[in-house]
């Protein structure tokens, strides 16, 4: 068994494949309609679905909110220069949140940047 994916549904698929792909860095691996549910699928990720786990965006057509509950924690990406990823971020416009630092309790080194319909995404250095 593997992990395939993680989905998240987005309230504008264009905004949330800009941050994902254009600031990100992430690749969109396939996209499709479907008019008789009204939703589009669009999978996102680093690599190939079948090396490494992907994100399924999924717009549901005239939807273009979501209430985020308390129960999401986050995404995370490990990144190898965690302050220069940061600065990269910003000048995509990405919304970096929390600023690279020790996590709280610990040593490892982290920051949080977040999408366009409020997900959070930590940035791990080394990882």
């Amino acid at each position: 068994m593997r992990l395939l994916h993680t989905m998240l549904r987005v309230g504008n698929l264009e905004e949330s494949l800009k941050f994902y792909c254009d600031v990100l860095g992430m690749k969109l691996l396939r996209r499709k309609d479907y008019p008789g549910g009204e939703f589009t699928l669009a999978f996102v990720g680093y690599g190939d679905e079948s090396e490494t786990a992907v994100l399924e965006l999924t717009y549901n057509w005239g939807t273009e909110k979501y209430e985020l509950g308390n129960a999401y924690g986050h995404i995370a990406i490990g990144v190898d220069d965690i302050y220069a990823t940061c600065e990269q971020i910003k000048s995509r416009d990405g919304k970096v949140v929390r600023e690279p630092g020790a996590m709280k309790h610990g040593s490892t080194v982290i920051a949080f940047v977040e999408d366009p319909d409020g997900y959070r995404v930590e940035l791990i250095q080394g990882k």
